[in-house]
């Protein structure tokens, strides 16, 4: 069974740090791209990072852009997202999910569960 695990969320406070993990099983990460999505209450989804398993580049969503850095290492067959200067908006279920097709995070056919980003005070 392909799997996705995410792990890593938690309640922080505004300005405090977090690192995301999404773990892959049944598969290897090799050769998906892999793209971090969420979702906050009352809102739809949204993008907010990409890496492309191929040449390794990575896209932001702006409103992360400089305060978010999606890496992957593959020998542990892992994705991470490290979160910094979060803001009580980036409160949201994380979601890691994998394309195998686009490179682009276009075509994302496994999902995790889930991860609860709470940033409060």
């Amino acid at each position: 069974q392909l799997q996705l695990v995410e792990s890593g969320g938690g309640l922080v406070q505004p300005g405090g740090s977090l690192r995301l993990s999404c773990t892959a099983s049944g598969f290897t990460l090799d050769y998906y791209a892999i793209g971090w999505i969420r979702q906050a209450p009352g809102k739809e989804r949204e993008g907010v990072s990409c890496i492309n398993n191929s040449d390794g580049s990575t896209y932001y969503a702006d409103v992360v852009k400089g305060r978010f850095t999606i890496s992957r290492d593959n020998a542990k067959n892992t994705v991470y997202l490290q979160m910094n200067s979060l803001e009580v908006e980036d409160t949201a279920v994380y979601y890691c999910a994998a394309d195998p097709s686009t490179g682009r995070c276009r075509d994302l056919e496994i999902w995790g569960q889930g991860t609860l980003v709470t940033v409060s005070s």
